[in-house]
């Protein structure tokens, strides 16, 4: 069993965490709001600093919302590498450090090539599947990572997700993340468009994803977040304001390659339209209601 640090509690990382200690590791947790009492009471245990956890695992995973998150846990006052460059009893001297948060790929080679400079070994292992997949270990883990660093995190990964798949060196987990969100966010918007629809023209909304859940139209979002839009659901879920900031990856790498991604922006404009009207905390599949409010001209009488 591993010595694991984890840093970031949120609606993912918390119950990632707790798989890890229920498969019988040790477990050194911090987050910025404090660690939960039910992690503690489970056997993990709780961490002043980011550096702190690194000082006492061989295995350290972060699990925050953007970039600079990242950047601060990592390198920041009190960060990871202050806890790396001190000697640990019954603990390798090369440690693995593995982010599993969605951030620039750019920046994610940037960091590995420090922490490799160290002398550690660095890996990119963003998820997919929201909270369901965080709380049913049944999350999707996209890895950039040297094969050998692969194959000894790999089982550290099963504990959190069914589907774990090395794609190639660092940087490309978060490349085949950018894909991810590309396709959830078209799909979340399509389910939406196709809804509103079906409200509009007066069928039922029920009985009409219950028909398509049976056809080629059937996805993991008209299942999960169609029947959110149904059933006026918005709590997170995955929050607006993280997705959108998933959103400005994907356009600011398309544009850094200089290819046009126009569909995904319009999502990208939907989502800053929820945001404008107090939606930042809402689940994804609450663009729906932008979507009703362009219906209903709400938007345009606002504005004149």
């Amino acid at each position: 069993m591993a010595k694991i640090g984890f840093i970031g509690l949120g609606i993912m990382g918390k119950p990632m965490a707790r798989h890890l200690i229920r498969g019988g590791h040790t477990l050194f947790l911090q987050t910025r709001s404090g660690v939960p009492d039910d992690l503690v009471a489970l056997g993990g245990i709780a961490c002043e600093t980011p550096g702190e956890v690194a000082q006492q695992a061989e295995i350290i995973i972060t699990m925050v919302p953007d970039t600079p998150d990242v950047e601060r846990v990592l390198f920041g006052e009190h960060g990871v590498i202050s806890g790396l460059k001190i000697p640990a009893k019954g603990i390798e001297e090369r440690r693995i450090i593995v982010d599993m948060s969605t951030i620039s790929p750019l920046a994610t080679q940037e960091f590995a090539a420090k922490i490799n400079e160290l002398g550690h070994d660095y890996v990119d292992a963003p998820v997919s599947g929201g909270d369901i997949g965080a709380q049913n270990a049944a999350l999707t883990i996209m890895v950039g990572a040297d094969e050998t660093v692969f194959e000894k995190i790999k089982p550290v990964f099963e504990l959190m997700g069914k589907q774990v798949t090395l794609i190639g060196g660092n940087g490309a987990g978060q490349i085949c993340k950018i894909a991810n969100q590309i396709i959830v966010s078209l799909t979340i918007e399509a389910v939406a468009e196709a809804l509103l629809f079906v409200s509009k023209a007066g069928a039922d909304p029920t009985k009409v994803r219950q028909s398509l859940m049976g056809g080629f139209a059937a996805s993991r979002v008209l299942e999960v977040h169609g029947e959110r839009m149904i059933k006026r659901n918005f709590y997170p879920g995955f929050k607006i304001e993280l997705h959108q900031k998933d959103l400005d990856i994907v356009l600011a790498s398309a544009s850094a390659l200089g290819i046009s991604l126009p569909n995904t922006a319009t999502v990208h404009e939907l989502f800053n339209a929820c945001i404008a009207h107090g939606g930042a905390k809402w689940d994804n599949s609450a663009i729906v209601t932008m979507l009703e409010k362009l219906a209903n001209h709400e938007i345009g009488k606002q504005s004149e």
